[in-house]
């Protein structure tokens, strides 16, 4: 049972009436109306913005229109008590009757309760990560694969047809660079001392494909021509780097159905050019010159003839140039073409997760996409910021293996995976993240994760215990769904109930919103719950969960364990992160 979307049936059904008073309402208008627990418990259990967002069509003030909504949701039989706030919020409280139906559907349902229809299968392509295969992945990495990955599972469960996406940039000079590094180590493995120049990649973790090309090539490349041996090393290096990043994401449980080659673009077809000459057929490319941007230097300053997409008329700050003065594509063609590709592929709906340092770069890719789809495809880019890594709150060195930074395996291999997931989620993404290797490695509730897994694991024991303490007891989710849950009319158990409530409606309003960190709070939130009541049993024996002198009322209260139990493990899968049964 969704209790908010039953309600927000009611009032569209409230709303739908009053036409026959005469008040014409666009049924379009009817989507604009969203039911949802208001901020303060004191208004009551639901608010609606009906009155507010259908005023103006209604021709009434929105404290009006609330009257009349108001009248006819007050006739309802689960409703207690209508309210109308401020200039027309209508809250409502419903019948204590309602708790007790919302917890058996979510024992009844199980894995099935919180799960959506929003999407109604529409397709959507989350690309995430999308490292340049240039090295091993570092923390900050780590942070867009999370979240990517999280998306998409939350996605899925909202009903979308979700397609999990990595782009290999493996064209363009970055690669190039990383192939004269690979032939440092190919000469360092055949006996040659070597020094790492300013603007090649010092890590050792090439060393492997230095040893790599040597056993494969000899000293065959030693003399060769730079156009011999730079494309055999640069293939080389990108190779063993993407089975390292895959390996990478991998440790975190983060595994994509597609990865796209930006060299695809270009061969055997080259769908950049074409991706040009579809906007220019468009009138969205001409032949000019960019103003000079404020600050820029005179003598650094070229004023010269481009390439350039009308930018500006999709809402970007400046038209962007398409060509460089060699005549190559600039990084921004070879992205429109991509994102073209993916709309071909099916994929209307796009989100992209990049790191905060591509900010400036989000309306120029928004507006290219609406130019070459037609407006038809739109694009989500969900920026993520920077992580700070700590050990008892000193700053972590970095690492020796890649020369300038700490990688993702290691922070993987220390904390384990479930700590990096959660903590990665456990704060928006817009927001820098500050993470501690000692701290969420600790067993308190200052610690998220740990509070949170200890939450469902308190449920299994609980459920355990009562299974030895009363053998005889059916335990069934079907038998629990048929206990007397009427008898749970403790505030702290209500309380609980009404939470269970929410998930469904977080469900869908973090998949609209693309913040799947709502989940890892509402988590916290539901085992705070957890903890508090099971505390609140050990100072009163008549509030705790197993009473073996009322068995009614104990699989009552064992009904309220599965569905926390149940929620707490649909919402820890969504975030990637395991639900233990016990905790050591």
């Amino acid at each position: 049972m969704n209790i908010f979307a039953l309600f927000t049936q009611h009032v569209r059904q409230a709303v739908a009436a009053l036409a026959a008073e005469g008040i014409a309402l666009p049924e379009a208008s009817l989507d604009r109306i969203v039911v949802e627990a208001p901020r303060d418990p004191t208004h009551g259990d639901l608010a609606t913005n009906a009155a507010m967002v259908l005023s103006k069509e209604a021709g009434l003030k929105p404290r009006d229109l609330a009257e009349k909504i108001a009248a006819r949701l007050s006739a309802l039989g689960d409703v207690e008590k209508v309210d109308i706030a401020g200039p027309g919020f209508i809250n409502l409280t419903v019948k204590a009757s309602v708790w007790p139906r919302v917890l058996k559907a979510a024992v009844e349902q199980g894995e099935a309760f919180g799960r959506a229809s929003l999407g109604q299968g529409a397709k959507v392509n989350v690309e995430y990560v999308s490292a340049n295969p240039t090295g091993p992945m570092h923390v900050g990495h780590c942070r867009g694969a999370v979240f990517g990955d999280a998306l998409a599972n939350l996605l899925d469960v909202a009903g979308y047809d979700v397609t999990r996406e990595y782009y290999i940039n493996d064209a363009g000079a970055q690669v190039q660079v990383l192939g004269r590094s690979a032939y440092l180590r190919y000469r360092e493995a055949l006996g040659e001392t070597i020094s790492i120049p300013d603007g090649l990649y010092p890590g050792d973790y090439l060393k492997p494909v230095g040893e790599a090309l040597k056993a494969a090539h000899g000293d065959r490349l030693m003399n060769a021509p730079e156009a011999e041996w730079l494309p055999i090393c640069r293939d080389a290096a990108i190779a063993a780097m993407m089975e390292e990043i895959r390996g990478d994401l991998a440790a975190l449980d983060v595994r994509h159905a597609v990865f796209f080659s930006e060299r695809s673009l270009q061969t055997p077809v080259d769908k950049v050019r074409a991706a040009i000459e579809t906007l220019r057929a468009d009138g969205q490319i001409y032949e000019g010159v960019l103003e000079r941007p404020k600050g820029a230097d005179d003598d650094e300053w070229e004023e010269r003839e481009q390439t350039l997409f009308r930018s500006t008329a999709f809402g970007d700050d400046v038209d962007r140039p398409l060509m460089k003065s060699d005549g190559s594509y600039t990084y921004f063609a070879s992205d429109i073409a991509y994102h073209k590709d993916k709309a071909d592929r099916g994929f209307l709906d796009q989100i992209d997760v990049w790191g905060a340092d591509h900010g400036g770069y989000v309306k120029r890719m928004q507006a290219a996409l609406k130019a070459i789809t037609g407006g038809q495809a739109t694009l989500d880019v969900k920026l993520v910021q920077l992580v700070r890594l700590f050990r008892d709150g000193e700053p972590v060195r970095m690492s020796k293996r890649s020369g300038d930074f700490v990688t993702l395996r290691e922070v993987v291999d220390e904390v384990g995976r479930d700590a990096v997931r959660f903590m990665m989620l456990y704060r928006k993404n817009d927001a820098t993240l500050d993470f501690d290797l000692a701290k969420v490695k600790e067993q308190s509730k200052d610690n998220p994760v740990f509070y949170v897994q200890y939450a469902h694991a308190r449920g299994c024991s609980i459920l355990r215990n009562a299974a030895a303490a009363m053998a005889d007891l059916d335990l069934s989710p079907t038998a629990l769904a048929a206990a007397p849950l009427d008898k749970l009319d403790d505030a702290g158990e209500v309380a609980i109930i009404q939470r269970l409530a929410q998930y469904p409606r977080l469900i869908e309003a973090a998949a609209q919103a693309h913040e799947p960190h709502r989940v890892a709070f509402y988590l916290y939130e539901l085992a705070s719950d957890l903890h508090s009541q099971w505390n609140r049993g050990k100072d009163s024996p008549h509030l705790r969960f197993i009473m073996e002198n009322d068995r009614q009322m104990t699989a009552a209260r064992l009904a309220l364990v599965q569905g926390i139990v149940t929620v707490l493990r649909s919402g820890l899968a969504i975030l990637g992160v395991e639900a233990v049964e016990e905790m050591r």
